[in-house]
């Protein structure tokens, strides 16, 4: 209320343009922006079969999502979010993603988010997500975001867009606790879909206008293209990432930059090995997650 939200503080200081951003392009579907980045999988795969070497078990989304969380940590203002015409800094970096049961068609979905601080390094992402993975591999877990969709699937049909508009209405306003919030996959700093891991190709995917979530991340399947190596073109196998942002609480500049590093550190996974003890705060206000 009046500006106050549990998953984030209001910037203040903006500068004017940006600050009519969210009222000139009041939805998220109006401030999307896209673009695609092929990684060449060479510099990856040496990484993962490195490390394997060792026994260090290293998968292409561990290596995604530990550069989402290191990249937003280097650049905090990538980590803000629009609601109800204002930009807030989110207290945490967030990200969201899918698990699917069983590889069946039949199969449920289950929607997991996990908190980071941004000093983590990969193998403590890494097993952050194997573990979230593991509790929610049985057919008969339901996690928080299960039972609350659950909870308002079960009403009548005439209900649920009532109890679905109760529930923005809170949003907009900053009513909803931080314990519900926890559970609403759609508030986070990034959602991530491994679309690899089904043999699908990459896509360009909407941000939702429900939450808050700033950037969406698609991860497709890697494929054979002509690439220039030592002067020849030659077959290279490239992943493809698929990334839609929020334009509005960031510039394009700023962006640019952040994702020019996310891209180092997916080149480079070894840079990721050690925590990142200094965090860049961000120019405007202080994150709360800053140690």
């Amino acid at each position: 209320m009046f500006g106050y939200r549990a998953d984030g503080k209001k910037v203040k200081n903006l500068d004017p343009i940006q600050r009519l951003m969210p009222h000139i392009m009041v939805s998220r579907a109006d401030a999307q922006n896209s673009t695609s980045y092929d990684f060449p999988c060479g510099p990856i795969n040496a990484f993962i079969k490195k490390e394997d070497e060792k026994g260090e078990k290293f998968n292409y989304m561990h290596i995604l999502i530990a550069a989402i969380v290191r990249g937003t940590a280097l650049f905090p203002r990538i980590n803000r979010f629009i609601c109800h015409g204002r930009i807030y800094a989110r207290n945490c970096i967030q990200i969201s993603f899918v698990v699917k049961k069983v590889l069946s068609s039949e199969a449920a979905d289950t929607t997991i988010k996990l908190d980071f601080t941004g000093h983590e390094s990969l193998p403590e992402i890494r097993d952050r997500i194997n573990e979230a993975i593991q509790k929610n591999m049985s057919l008969d877990t339901k996690n928080g975001t299960d039972k609350i969709a659950r909870l308002f699937s079960i009403v009548p049909n005439f209900l649920i867009s009532t109890m679905v508009g109760l529930l923005k209405f809170a949003d907009m306003h900053g009513l909803l606790p931080k314990a519900v919030l926890d559970l609403l996959p759609f508030h986070c700093t990034a959602f991530v879909t491994n679309l690899k891991s089904i043999k699908g190709p990459s896509i360009y995917h909407h941000i939702y206008n429900f939450g808050n979530t700033g950037m969406f991340f698609a991860m497709g399947k890697e494929s054979l293209q002509p690439v220039v190596r030592n002067g020849e073109v030659v077959p290279g196998k490239l992943l493809p990432i698929r990334i839609v942002t929020d334009e509005r609480f960031c510039d394009g500049f700023y962006f640019v930059n952040a994702f020019n590093k996310l891209r180092d550190l997916m080149l480079n996974p070894e840079t990721m090995m050690e925590r990142l003890e200094e965090l860049p705060q961000d120019t405007i206000v202080k994150h709360a997650y800053s140690k």
